[in-house]
């Protein structure tokens, strides 16, 4: 059975590259065929600041929003996270988002798709894996940094990667699948 990899969309803003970025990745982790993507748009959950009134450990969520987002990432097995760098930071949807849950995040592990400027994003994937391991999730080393990514999309608004950054998604991809196997046992547990 292929594991279910969710590739969470982190910024919600107005003209964001993160779709064209995970649609891409939506097609190669086919082709690679180890898993059962599922693109997850923070921006489709309409979340807000968070508001539910009990501790995420809790699981007593009060809000729609918050039940439908404990849903998709309760579904998943492991995590890409296609993450702007805001800031020097990552994006505020990415926190806000994992800070609405707890026990939907434990045991799967998360790599990092990141985009920025000259640093392609790597700070704010360096910001974010402390707050994953603070809801049990396991951010492995193996990533994606994309700098200067507006150089990267093509006239119509396309993403056509290097030879590059497919390799380096295909051993993201590889070493995400060996940590969920690895992880399996405690999920079901």
């Amino acid at each position: 059975m292929k594991h279910r990899l969710n590739i969470i969309i982190g910024s919600t803003r107005p003209g964001r590259a993160g779709p064209v970025f995970a649609h891409w990745l939506d097609g190669f982790a086919r082709e690679h065929g180890k898993f059962e993507p599922v693109l997850t748009d923070i921006a489709t959950f309409d979340l807000p600041i968070l508001d539910e009134p009990h501790h995420p450990r809790l699981a007593k969520y009060e809000k729609d929003h918050t039940k439908a987002w404990s849903k998709a990432i309760d579904a998943a097995d492991a995590f890409v996270f296609v993450a702007p760098e805001y800031n020097y930071f990552v994006a505020p949807a990415i926190v806000n988002a994992v800070d609405y849950l707890s026990r939907e995040w434990k045991y799967k592990p998360a790599a990092i798709f990141s985009y920025g400027g000259v640093s392609g994003g790597l700070r704010a994937a360096q910001a974010v894996k402390p707050l994953l391991t603070s809801v049990g999730v396991m951010p492995i080393p193996e990533g994606v940094a994309l700098p200067l990514y507006q150089k990267l999309l093509e006239s119509d608004g396309s993403f056509r990667p290097s030879e590059q950054v497919q390799g380096g998604a295909k051993a993201m991809l590889d070493e995400l699948l060996r940590w969920s196997e690895a992880l399996k046992p405690l999920r079901a547990g």
